[in-house]
Order: structure tokens, then C-alpha cells, then sequence
């Protein structure tokens, strides 16, 4: 069966988002649907996945509300449900960040037609950012973007310090991306308050510019917070940029080491993923609480039933 893997968030004032909590949680009770999606005061952050049958009854559903009328859903294909359950939840802030967000400040969209235009034509004043972590960038980036060496997004209000050292706030073009657009929409309010003057973000994200425009100038492909992990941008033919951290040779597969203290997410190859029985390092593999390695549990990340004790190899 194929599956509706949706992306979306609306920026908008809500007066009441648990009551809306609380008609998702209704409606999802008949639907073959499984979601990751916040609501605060300051909108909708959402992904999902559903039966095609699913996908447009909520779609419709969701634009029968005023603020969300516009909404829009970003939609890839997948033969299995990514999401592992059905969250729909009160989150403060959409998306982490500890500074205040003036949204009336977020900068204007381009499209992705206009952002393909600005690669191709831009000039030693246009500056692009990758509003997104290291380890998503690791494995998918536009060409000729910065990449911020940041392992949270609210580590980028520190990097918007070191940025005006060294940039002139009135003549630089900021351009900046991430993976849906929606922390875009923080990170550009922030940086015009900071004093950039010259602010776009890219429309709908990477996931959009993949489905309009292909993979034309973006190398690599694009991390997402899913089982699926690391996806194709569009069906275009692509390079791997992403390397095995201990052979080096070229992979794009994420693991979580097997030691459940650590947990880290790194880079590997499955012969190597192998050969270290899924850890990170040597001295995890004798961790005490160490998963069984399972080389058919694949690149995806471990959920809670894998930290049963019987999943330990050395307890």
C-alpha cells in the first residue's frame, strides 16, 4: 500500500489551540493516520502519514478552519507508514528556540523558480544559509550555501552574532532554506531584528523546490525527522555527498549507535555498520546496555520497544 507522507505549518494566531488539539485527536480516531503535529498560540507545525483516502479528508478538514484556508501540504509517497504514532500535542513554541519571534518580521517567500534563477545568477553580495543542523546538511545541501556548524536550531541565535561580525547588514541578500520552511520563518524575524536588511526564504522549503523543480543545484539528498531518515528530493538521479565515518567511502545511512547510552547518529555504510555491530566507536561495544545488532532493522532510528532488556546484548 502507498502512503501520504505530508509536511505543512501555518504561522497564525489561534485563541484556543487545545480545543483544536482535541478535534484532531476526534478525527483521528477514524482515520488511518499517524502524525508528529505541535499547536500553540502561534499556529501548526505538522507532519504526517495517511492512506491516500485519509490524506484528503484531512487536507479538507483542515482548510475548513478561517486561519488555515491557505495551508499548504507538501506531499511525498511512501510504502509504509514513517511515523511510528498518532501525536497531536500542545507545543509552546512550534519549533525550539529560546529567543522572542516578532512573525511579524519574517521576511517575504521566493519561489522555488526564483530560487533557482538566484543560484544560477548570484553576485559576491548574495549570502544563502541552510537554516538546518550539521547532520542534516552532511547528506544534502544547495550548492554554495553556508552551512552553519550548529547541532540545534537554537544554537543560530549565537550564529547570527558571529554572522554580523563579519557581514555588512545593509548591502548583503540573505537567502536562506531548511527542510519545509517553517524554521525559516523564525530565523528570518530573528535576523531582521538583528539588523539584516535584505531577507528571502525559500517557499515551502527544500521538500517544495524538490518537487517543483527537481534536484537542480541541490547535491545530495535531505534528511527528514521520520523513519525514512534521509530521502530523495525528487526522482532525479543524484550524487551521495554524505560519507561512511569509518571507511569514508560515500553513504547516506543514518544509525543510532546500539549502545543505548549514547545513541548517537552518525554516518556508515552497511558493511561497516556490520562489521561494528552497530556502534559508534569501540568503546561502546561494551556498553552494558547494548542493542542487538540487527542488520534488518536497517538505516531507521530505534523506538522504545528497543530498549526492552531483552534487547541488550550484555545484560
Amino acid at each position: 500500500m502507498s502512503y501520504h507522507v505530508l509536511a505543512f505549518y501555518c504561522i497564525t494566531p489561534l485563541d484556543n489551540p487545545h480545543e483544536l488539539i482535541k478535534e484532531h485527536v476526534a478525527l483521528f480516531k477514524t482515520l488511518d493516520i499517524k502524525s508528529r503535529i505541535y499547536i500553540s498560540e502561534d499556529g501548526i507545525n505538522g507532519q504526517m502519514s495517511a492512506s491516500p483516502e485519509a490524506s484528503v479528508i484531512y487536507q479538507n478538514w483542515l482548510k475548513t478552519f478561517a486561519p488555515f484556508k491557505e495551508v499548504e501540504f507538501k506531499i511525498h509517497q511512501h510504502n509504509q507508514h514513517p511515523f511510528p504514532r498518532q501525536i497531536v500535542k500542545y507545543r509552546k513554541k512550534l519549533v525550539a528556540i529560546d529567543c522572542p519571534i516578532d512573525f511579524g518580521l519574517k521576511a517575504a517567500h521566493i519561489s522555488t523558480r526564483d530560487w533557482k534563477e538566484m543560484l544560477e545568477s548570484r553576485d559576491e553580495n548574495t549570502l544563502v544559509i541552510d537554516v538546518r543542523n550539521r547532520y542534516e546538511s552532511k547528506v544534502g545541501y544547495f550548492e554554495g550555501s553556508e552551512l552553519p556548524q550548529v547541532d540545534t536550531f537554537r544554537e543560530f541565535a549565537a550564529y547570527t552574532e558571529e554572522l554580523k561580525a563579519k557581514t555588512n547588514l545593509e548591502n548583503t541578500k540573505v537567502y536562506m532554506c531548511c527542510t519545509g520552511g517553517i524554521r525559516c520563518e523564525l530565523f528570518s524575524a530573528h535576523m531582521k531584528k538583528e539588523g539584516f536588511k535584505n531577507v528571502a526564504q525559500l517557499d515551502g522549503g527544500i521538500i517544495k523546490y524538490g518537487l517543483e523543480q527537481g534536484n537542480k543545484h541541490f547535491k545530495g539528498k535531505l534528511y527528514v525527522f521520520d523513519d525514512r531518515m534521509v530521502v530523495p528530493i525528487s526522482n532525479d538521479p543524484t550524487e551521495t555527498v554524505g560519507e561512511c565515518q569509518f571507511c569514508k567511502l560515500p553513504s547516506d545511512n543514518y544509525y543510532n549507535c546500539a549502545n543505548t547510552d549514547c545513541n548517537n547518529l552518525f554516518l556508515s555504510c552497511t558493511h561497516c555498520i556490520e562489521k561494528e555491530i552497530g556502534c559508534c566507536q569501540e568503546d561502546c561495544k561494551g556498553a552494558p546496555r547494548l542493542r542487538v545488532f540487527d542488520k534488518n532493522h536497517g538505516a531507521k532510528p530505534f523506538k522504545k520497544a528497543y530498549l526492552y532488556r531483552h534487547q541488550f546484548a550484555n545484560v
